[in-house]
């Protein structure tokens, strides 16, 4: 194993080696899924498994999991993705606080609005 070689200078060798629009779109596809599945070729190639490629393209993919593999780059596993769904944080009692009183404000700003409002609607039916 090479520790200079990551998945994506394959490709790029890959891309150099083999300048056909099939080669190309092959491996857009599979960079593609790469970004979905967090650099994990197993998983990108296993959804590419029921999509056409087009004529050729099953060659580069081959070569490029079989290069993988001897790097050993193939079945990559960076834990859960961090910003997903981030972990949760402890309220503190400061952020609590302000979060009351920008609750108690809002309610206090209603309040008057719904006074004016009808204090108003009162002084035009009065004149009436």
């Amino acid at each position: 194993m090479n520790p200079g070689v990551s998945l994506y200078g394959i490709i790029a060798d890959l891309r150099r080696e083999h300048p056909t629009p099939a080669a190309t779109q092959t491996l857009d596809l599979v960079v593609a899924e790469l970004g979905r599945t967090r650099d994990n070729l197993k998983e990108a190639v296993s959804k590419l498994d029921g999509k056409a490629l087009p004529p050729g393209g099953k060659v580069v993919l081959d070569e490029l999991v079989e290069r993988a593999r001897e790097e050993g780059v193939y079945d990559l596993d960076y834990g859960p993705d961090p910003y997903d769904k981030p972990p949760p944080e402890a309220l503190d009692e400061a952020t609590a606080g302000i979060g009351a009183l920008l609750a108690i404000s809002s309610l206090a700003a209603m309040a008057l609005a719904v006074l004016a409002v009808v204090i108003g609607l009162r002084a035009i039916l009065s004149t009436q």
